[in-house]
């Protein structure tokens, strides 16, 4: 088979992502495979499509600032929507966490104020803001779609030269000594000179192969899909209680036909909520529970009786993978096995970042450093030198 300069494992949008910057680069000696028979059928299918820069940690909000922004100028149409998102808190002490990570958030150049009950009220008429405090808004937060994205970075790539191969399973690193010599597939060794793998949530079991622990955990998050009688407001933008991490948004059928998805955007009465389930247990499972309905619908009983009142569409409700560190922080650049990088370990956040994750990885590879976002605080020894990254808000 042929000797590649880089090997990509995963077509996602992270993988797609990666390619499309390193060909902007005018390198294009690159080769994605993945195991799956097509593209978006992992995590990047399964996304909802979130994009926003009210992090709490520094790196977090460096990467949606730059992700966002490409978003918005890129000439691939995306659907990004600045919605916004809207953060509630019920009690002091979550106000006051909004109030100082969004003053952080402001000193890095992200649009986000304060907002009071009030406000909530008339952006949310559909809440129940008896118990609220406040909360923190940010405009240029929105979605994207997870899918045209992964064909934006992918249609660009492979254009420019980069190869894709699907039913191309990895299984091992295939290494000389300390240093990378490719991935030995089921259709036998590809060669390259650096491989990165960005595979999601089954990344860790390939990274061991080369004798690497990866410490990403797989963790399943389900999404509820409804119907309303009525349309939603208008202008609904992502609300979500920073005490339980219960969200809603107006829904967006990435996976419809225009038509369809078209419909669905006009109509307005279809929405989509969750919560991080503290009850789910590691595990790759990607099946939706009908159980998880009683939970969610709970929740909506308090927050919002438009919310409770409104029907779970069954065949749209849906689960995926994600793949999560110990710091909830993403896994960037390489290791002591020279060649082999990772991207990987997004906790939830692999769609949104995946710009700036493509530009990292890029310059990691071909300079030796991330110059534009310095993600060097993503290194994987950062858990074997405990220089963990602190979030307190995981949604």
């Amino acid at each position: 088979m042929k000797n590649y300069g880089t090997i990509i494992i995963g077509a996602g949008v992270v993988g797609a992502s990666i390619a499309y910057h390193l060909t902007a680069r005018g390198y294009k000696d690159i080769l994605i495979i993945d195991r799956a028979a097509q593209q978006g059928t992992g995590s990047t299918g399964a996304a909802t499509g979130g994009a926003r820069a009210q992090f709490e940690t520094d790196i977090n909000i460096r990467l949606s600032n730059y992700s966002i922004d490409f978003f918005r100028n890129w000439e691939f149409d995306c659907g990004y929507e600045a919605v916004g998102y809207l953060f509630f808190a019920t009690t002091d002490e979550q106000m006051n966490y909004l109030l100082r990570t969004s003053m952080r958030q402001a000193e890095l150049g992200v649009d986000v104020r304060s907002i009071g009950t009030d406000e909530i009220r008339r952006r949310v008429p559909i809440l129940n803001c008896d118990d609220m405090v406040g909360g923190t808004f940010c405009q240029t937060d929105g979605y994207i779609n997870p899918m045209a994205v992964m064909r934006g970075f992918t249609e660009a790539s492979v254009n420019a030269g980069a190869e894709l191969k699907f039913d191309t399973p990895a299984i091992s690193i295939a290494k000389s000594g300390d240093r990378v010599i490719g991935v030995l597939t089921a259709n036998g060794i590809i060669e390259a000179d650096n491989v990165v793998i960005a595979s999601g949530a089954v990344a860790r079991e390939l990274a061991s192969t080369a004798g690497i622990d990866l410490p990403v955990e797989p963790l399943r998050r389900q999404i509820v899909w409804a119907r309303a009688d009525e349309p939603l407001p208008d202008g609904l933008p992502m609300v979500i209680d920073i005490g339980t991490g219960f969200h809603f948004r107006a829904a967006r059928d990435f996976r419809a036909d225009k038509e369809i998805a078209d419909s669905i955007r006009r109509e307005n009465k279809e929405v989509m909520f969750a919560y991080p389930d503290p009850d789910e247990l590691p595990s790759v499972r990607t099946d939706f529970d009908d159980n998880f309905l009683d939970k969610v619908y709970k929740r909506a009983s308090h927050r919002s009786q438009f919310l409770f009142r409104t029907v779970p569409v069954r065949e749209k409700c849906r689960a995926g993978l994600y793949e999560n560190t110990p710091d909830h922080h993403a896994i960037l650049g390489g290791c002591e096995v020279e060649g082999l990088y990772f991207a990987c370990g997004f906790s939830g956040h692999g769609v949104m970042h995946s710009p700036a994750t493509g530009l990292s990885l890029a310059e990691i590879i071909l300079d030796g450093r991330s110059s534009s976002i310095d993600v060097s605080s993503l290194n994987i020894s950062r858990f074997r030198d405990d220089e963990l990254i602190h979030e307190s808000a995981f949604i």
